[in-house]
């Protein structure tokens, strides 16, 4: 594969932080001489000054603003980008990508590639054939190692599924179709991720208007996305989530922990974390919880930094 982008260095040895997480994600692969241009007007990301072998997170939009996918775009040729969504959102991402390409020199298709998200200080530049993709989020940063037949490291300690599903509940990267829909506009899910996926400077592209108008106002939104920590059980998604008795949100992902779950859920703006919580699932079993706070933004893993206002 001959995208992979600058890297020459070899492998640095792992420590015992690092974990390797095989996960179900699509790649996509738009390409062509008219693919960059055409992604600025698509991508809330700066795509222009995105530099070949570099990665940043970006929000697709509809016109209206609403969110059709979200992930990492990576740079992997002068005329190409791939866009790696979470499973099962490739086709929902092309099809609105070939809704506005009219006349533009750039194919999309969906490739047959892998994904291994490797967490922790691991000072890996080069892993065979596999493009190297950042991924900058506090206290779960690292790389992804995208390829045709991608294998983790053989230093490398692989973490289980349901580990990483925790550790991205805590740390609140949202996942498609749960935190982030259809009916989803970017700044619910909260700062971090339109600090780290929005470049504020860059020209127009599709569903900004909605973004920049919500940012120039101040975000007040009906709803933002919180952390919820559970003692002593683990109730499914969709269950309610109440403050003196009054239902102020529901859980949209939900993790086990040693001693009971965390999770994330959309909650009423009026409420101000942390406040102590009642869920309650699908069977009326009632979980005594509190809901907090995310944690703090992300660093910009592209070049578009945000105007200052």
């Amino acid at each position: 594969m001959s995208e992979a982008g600058p890297a020459t260095s070899g492998a640095g040895p792992a420590t015992s932080e690092v974990r390797a997480y095989v996960l179900d994600r699509d790649v996509i692969r738009i390409a062509g001489p008219d693919a960059i241009s055409y992604l600025q007007g698509q991508l809330s990301q700066d795509v222009v000054d995105l530099a070949v072998g570099a990665s940043g997170f970006s929000f697709l939009l509809e016109p209206q603003g609403k969110v059709s996918a979200w992930g990492r775009i990576t740079r992997v040729a002068d005329d190409a980008i791939i866009f790696d969504v979470d499973h099962g959102f490739a086709d929902v991402a092309i099809a609105r990508l070939t809704r506005f390409k009219l006349r533009t020199k750039a194919d999309i298709a969906q490739l047959d590639w892998q994904v291994i998200a490797i967490r922790g200080d691991a000072g890996y530049d080069t892993v065979g054939d596999a493009v190297i993709a950042a991924f900058d989020w506090p206290g779960f940063a690292g790389v992804g190692l995208i390829g045709a037949e991608v294998t983790a490291p053989p230093d490398m300690t692989i973490g289980d599924r349901a580990e990483y599903e925790r550790r991205r509940i805590v740390v609140a990267v949202p996942a498609m179709g749960r935190e982030l829909d259809a009916s989803t506009i970017p700044v619910e899910a909260g700062a971090a991720i339109i600090d780290a996926s929005v470049t504020f400077t860059k020209g127009c592209y599709t569903g900004q208007e909605l973004v920049a108008r919500v940012d120039s106002r101040g975000n007040n939104t009906p709803r933002r996305l919180r952390l919820v920590r559970i003692d002593d059980g683990v109730p499914g998604a969709g269950s309610e989530l109440l403050v003196d008795d009054k239902v102020v949100g529901r859980l949209t992902s939900v993790a086990p922990t040693e001693t009971g779950a965390v999770a994330l859920a959309y909650v009423q703006r009026a409420v101000e974390p942390p406040v102590a919580t009642v869920v309650v699932d699908q069977a009326g079993r009632r979980y005594t919880s509190i809901c907090v706070p995310l944690a703090g933004p992300p660093s910009a893993v592209g070049t578009g930094e945000r105007a200052a206002t």
